[in-house]
């Protein structure tokens, strides 16, 4: 599914709910904030090994792959509402980063 078609549906979902009125930028600013809160709360006190082996432990993978899904319905209803087309501003701003931070000689 690509992100135009993701945001079809997630614009559908909302409006078949009447959801339009509560999703100002500000308010879904702000879910989208306290839904990485909520996925930071299940890396917060791992060690940087936990952390990178979480996905193996199914249990906390299932809550870590639900949290990244409500964090990406959040961005892409904030861009939606905001039209802002994610995948033409992501490339912009990693040309950007491109000439920002040169490659590493190795």
């Amino acid at each position: 599914m690509s992100v135009n078609e993701l945001t079809a549906r997630i614009r559908a979902f909302a409006d078949a709910r009447d959801w339009g009125v509560y999703h100002t930028p500000k308010n879904l600013a702000m879910a989208l904030a306290g839904e990485v809160g909520e996925l930071l709360a299940e890396l917060q006190w791992l060690t940087p090994e936990e952390a990178g082996a979480v996905m193996e432990d199914q249990e906390a993978a299932d809550r870590i792959r639900g949290e990244l899904a409500d964090v990406t319905i959040y961005l892409v209803r904030l861009a939606d509402v905001l039209g802002v087309d994610l995948v033409e501003t992501s490339h912009a701003k990693l040309d950007q980063n491109e000439l920002r931070f040169p490659r590493s000689v190795r």
